[in-house]
């Protein structure tokens, strides 16, 4: 096994991997900036290394002062977790490059998977639906034009090199078109260091499904589907497995695909496939080439660490998985907590928080990084846990969920706790009818 693992993170998911690195026996170097040397993924780590001050760009983004921090402390392998490197295919090369195992799929596979153009064009090749819509990037006005009138109003213009709600527009008609077209272009620019964008049809009432797999060399395994339809401006709330709108038939359609394409392209280590799904039809949106902020669901139903099964597959090429041991039971909700303000537009509120008190009891599960008396700063993600949930049934699951809500206290900061509350509590959740844009077009709070 790995003699020793660097954590290329912080937060709640640099804590979990620290706990399945302690499961496996293997010492871990936390990774931290200035503002962030008394968090928990420090405290927990066997050693720790400063790497910047508190830009992102300064530290959890600064490569050569994490390959730095690799060679000081003789780590031989890089779990990224997800955002800041999880899906930076020169840092996954620089490794490779140094000998030092990066957990998760290759560089060329990153890169290929990472440009959304040619995902599509792979997943196109292997059998997958694919939504309608350019089939390469566009940069000039006058061809976006030609496209719109093949495939009418609405439509999504994307960025193609990145993410996240970034440089993403929904045009409606002609007559905003122009300005839309232009401000996408110039929101993937500055983002993303590309202006490309691909123009494709826009659904009006999606869901958004994901498949998780697992891959090694030997075979290509699912963990079935996770529905994130819970969304505010293309960011998940709330996610749950199973989907309450799937029947089998639709699953097993899915799966399959889902595993020969994965398969096909020679993946390796956790990966999702993330589908937009509407009229009884999936399309394909994107892989993601790395670990989910949402995979504690999944784990909950299928009893599988997918942490635990990552670093196996880094150090073995090979998962130990084989789909007929794979039987989830029962049902899973996570809801991401963010230090936000829901009443005042989801304003940021960082802060010392005082008195916390974590929910618990029997299928509860808070995955998370802080305490009394820690610091919320400014300078990063706003999630600062998730609450997860398991039931022998939806319904169970839910009624959990909404106990764990109330019982959960963090004082000294705002957050969508409140929120969380009123979303279980909805007749339109309770029944799962919903979509991606139900929170952008209906005031819940």
């Amino acid at each position: 096994m790995f003699k020793k693992i660097l954590i290329a993170n912080r937060g709640e998911i640099a804590v979990r991997i620290i706990r399945a690195c302690k499961e496996w026996g293997i010492p871990t170097v936390a990774i931290h900036s200035d503002v962030d040397k008394n968090s928990m993924h420090v405290r927990l780590a066997d050693e720790s290394v400063c790497v910047g001050t508190h830009q992102p760009a300064n530290s959890y983004l600064n490569i050569p002062s994490i390959m730095s921090a690799i060679e000081l402390t003789n780590a031989d392998a890089v779990h990224p977790g997800y955002g800041f490197l999880s899906e930076n295919s020169e840092f996954a090369k620089i490794l490779e490059d140094y000998k030092v195992k990066f957990i998760g799929p290759s560089s060329k596979l990153i890169k290929m998977m990472g440009d959304k153009i040619q995902a599509k064009l792979i997943a196109k090749r292997y059998g997958l639906p694919v939504i309608e819509g350019s089939e390469g990037g566009v940069s000039d006005i006058k061809e976006a034009k030609k496209i719109i009138q093949n495939i009418g109003f609405p439509v999504l213009i994307k960025a193609a090199g990145g993410g996240g709600g970034k440089g993403m527009k929904i045009v409606n008609n002609q007559e905003e078109f122009e300005n839309l077209f232009l401000t996408a272009k110039s929101e993937a620019k500055k983002f993303f260091g590309n202006d490309e964008v691909y123009i494709e049809k826009f659904f009006q009432n999606p869901r958004h499904i994901e498949v998780q797999v697992l891959s090694g060399k030997n075979r290509t395994v699912h963990l079935h589907e996770r529905d994130c339809s819970v969304q505010r401006r293309h960011q998940k709330l709330v996610e749950e497995t199973p989907s309450p709108i799937l029947n089998n038939e639709l699953r097993k359609d899915l799966f399959d695909k889902t595993v020969k394409m994965v398969s096909q392209i020679g993946y390796e280590g956790a990966g999702t496939v993330e589908f937009i799904y509407e009229n009884n039809k999936f399309y394909f949106l994107e892989m993601n080439t790395r670990v989910q902020v949402e995979h504690p669901v999944t784990e909950m139903v299928t009893g599988i660490d997918i942490i635990k099964e990552q670093i196996w597959i880094a150090y073995t090429g090979e998962t130990a998985l084989k789909q007929e041991d794979i039987k989830p039971r029962g049902h899973a909700i996570e809801c991401r907590i963010n230090a936000e303000d829901a009443s005042k537009n989801f304003q940021p509120s960082p802060g010392v928080i005082g008195m916390c008190h974590q929910p618990s009891g029997f299928r509860t599960r808070v995955d998370g990084s802080i305490y009394q008396g820690y610091k919320v700063t400014p300078y990063y993600d706003s999630m600062v846990c998730k609450l997860i949930c398991h039931g022998r049934n939806r319904q169970e699951a839910i009624q959990r969920m909404q106990r764990s809500l109330d019982e959960f206290v963090i004082e000294g900061i705002k957050t969508t706790i409140d929120l969380h509350k009123k979303l279980l509590d909805h007749k339109k959740f309770i029944s799962s009818d919903f979509n991606v844009g139900w929170l952008d077009n209906e005031k819940i709070i």
